[in-house]
């Protein structure tokens, strides 16, 4: 195995990640700024009135987005396995 596989492994595997949190880090983030949004307009600065939407929001695009992301990674570990003998070398 040379250097430039372990690099295209560990590339594939970075980029794999990265497709995977992309929706919930959007959904948090948006989350979190109509959150952010609501608190400066009613003025209320109470922790638990930021923290509990934000955590419900992400319970739920997890339990949306988990069909997805098991396709993906099981696409990737298939693919990994199907190259398992470049990778070998």
């Amino acid at each position: 195995m040379n250097t430039q596989s372990v690099v295209d492994l560990i590339a594939g595997m970075l980029w794999s990640c990265f497709w995977i949190s992309l929706p919930l880090l959007a959904i948090g983030l948006v989350a979190g700024v109509i959150i952010s949004l609501l608190q400066i307009v009613t003025s209320i600065q109470d922790p638990s009135f930021s923290a509990v939407p934000r955590l419900l929001v992400f319970f739920a695009a997890i339990l949306l987005m988990l069909p997805w992301m098991i396709l993906r990674l099981t696409t990737y570990t298939s693919h990994l396995f199907q190259d398992l003998s470049k990778y070998a070398r």
